[in-house]
């Protein structure tokens, strides 16, 4: 296999396990606690697997509650927090559906409201319940306490569950893909995919689930507490905590919550709660995604603008990775001038597979060549671009960041709308995929008439240069045109060099003349 074709087989494998990344990610979060299966017995299933779910709302019973950063909505009479809308990140709202329900048809509560507190409550002849959501201090915490007073003759003794919200997945949307639930076990947080039944083995810290940017993190006062993800339908599941309670008639049991409801910024998830930074996951490549998040945060802080800091990432990048280009295209080089070597091989031992691998790899060894090596620089940039991948998709801070003729850089450029959709395309032609597709095939075409390589060779660089800009265009379309900017100019700083190399030559020590 000659290194274009190497080449080619990196890149496509990458491509196409980044199109699939959400997938492939859900399925390598760590899963060591035991997983609750259909067909378990019910009788071991969490408390609240038996609890009726509210589907939906009549929009007249909906109570607003509202807050400095945030509009949050309740429905009634479940008081279920419905959803939050954030003035700050152009409105947009996070769903919860059914947040902090207590999932008991016979709870129906009145609600009262004063400045910055709203009440809720219940009572019958047995007890008497009080939910009292509270925003103290911070933009996006709130407190939630929860009383529940025996006022009849015998114990109340249950698993209480409390439902933290309910996740719903429309097929076909990239953003759905990237809802996921947390719980923090023991000495680390897992990420877990919502879509099936779990019962955590022990106490959790805190739980949770997020979207795209946004997040709810909840941590009671009180230790005990377990946590559950119940799989509703196949587009359905709810999540929660469960709670053992044993109220004596005339007692009163007080249950606190303390709740993080908005954006997965790190620094605001940390200033409410340290450990509550772990909510913030970008997946395998998560150490390299923060640290790279990182560095977007502290340029952009130089320059304010997101466009011109993610062309600066990609600049960097570029020059840190620099001595390892110039290998690749010292060994590029080097293969291609052995090139006619090879093709004597192959002429020569084309029925024997064994002894032309044999003749080629002592061909390598005697010329000092590794076909390997020029691949090197395109593996470093596979976490790296992986890493970003994951980092750009889900940063707050790009949504609604406009550059040049991009309204924002979370989503693809739109440079046209069209009226009509297009087979294949859509409504929205992206322009800067384009261009890069046609800056690959230059670069393509550049490697190809600068090679001097047998016909067979040229025949397969032929084949390169038209599949590969094609194959890039395709899979980058519908990505954010953040990635697809860092990525174009990385492809130009590319382009620069290669048009420089050709024009220079390798000295007698193979060190190119830079």
């Amino acid at each position: 296999m000659t290194n274009e074709k190497r080449l080619l087989l990196a890149i496509t494998l990458s491509l196409l396990i980044v199109t699939g990344w959400s997938f492939v990610t859900s399925k390598m979060y760590p899963q060591q606690k035991q997983l609750v299966t259909a067909t378990k017995p019910a009788a071991q299933q969490p408390a609240a697997a038996k609890a009726p779910i509210v589907q939906s709302w009549d929009e007249s019973s909906l109570q607003n509650f509202y807050l400095p950063s945030q509009d949050i909505e309740f429905a009634l009479p479940y008081a279920t927090l419905k959803k939050a809308i954030f003035k700050d990140y152009q409105n947009s709202a996070f769903d919860l559906h059914t947040g902090f329900l207590l999932p008991d048809k016979e709870l129906l509560f009145k609600v009262s409201q004063n400045g910055h507190k709203i009440t809720f409550v219940h009572q019958d002849t047995n007890k008497r319940i009080t939910k009292v959501f509270s925003s103290p201090k911070s933009k996006y915490n709130m407190e939630l306490g929860i009383t529940i007073e025996n006022l009849g003759s015998a114990p109340i003794s249950l698993e209480y569950p409390l439902v933290i919200g309910e996740l719903k997945i429309q097929s076909g949307h990239f953003a759905e893909r990237l809802k996921e639930i947390y719980f923090a076990e023991k000495e680390k947080v897992v990420h877990l995919s919502p879509f099936r039944n779990y019962s955590t083995s022990g106490e959790i810290k805190f739980a949770g689930f997020r979207d795209r940017y946004f997040c709810v993190v909840v941590q009671p006062e009180q230790s005990g507490y377990k946590g559950y993800i119940k799989k509703i339908s196949n587009e359905h599941s709810e999540m929660g905590i469960v709670y053992p309670l044993k109220i004596l008639p005339g007692q009163t049991q007080q249950l606190n919550f303390h709740i993080y409801l908005g954006p997965q910024e790190l620094q605001l998830l940390k200033a409410s709660e340290v450990e509550w930074g772990a909510v913030v996951y970008y997946g395998i490549f998560d150490a390299i995604a923060r640290a790279l998040m990182q560095g977007l945060r502290f340029i952009n802080n130089i320059v304010g603008n997101w466009g011109l800091t993610l062309i600066l990432l990609s600049v960097a990048i570029y020059f840190i990775l620099f001595p390892l280009s110039i290998k690749q295209m010292r060994s590029m080089k080097r293969m291609q001038e052995i090139q006619p070597k090879v093709e004597e091989l192959r002429a020569k031992y084309k029925k024997d597979a064994s002894e032309l691998n044999k003749k080629v790899l002592e061909l390598y060894q005697r010329e000092k060549v590794n076909p390997f090596s020029g691949c090197l620089p395109m593996i470093l940039q596979i976490p790296i671009f992986f890493a970003l991948y994951q980092g750009l998709i889900r940063s707050i801070e790009l949504k609604g960041a406009t550059f040049l003729w991009i309204k924002d850089l979370a989503e693809p450029d739109k440079l046209i709308s069209l009226s009509q959709a297009i087979p294949f395309v859509g409504k929205d032609i992206n322009i800067l995929p384009v261009l890069m597709a046609i800056l690959m095939f230059f670069q393509q075409k550049l490697t190809m008439t600068s090679s001097g390589a047998s016909s067979t060779a040229a025949e397969q660089q032929k084949m390169m240069m038209y599949i590969m800009p094609v194959l890039f265009g395709v899979i980058f379309y519908n990505m954010p045109s953040g990635l697809v900017l860092y990525w174009f100019v990385n492809s130009i700083l590319m382009l620069v060099f290669q048009l420089r190399m050709t024009q220079q030559s390798v000295s007698k020590q193979g060190i190119i003349d830079v």
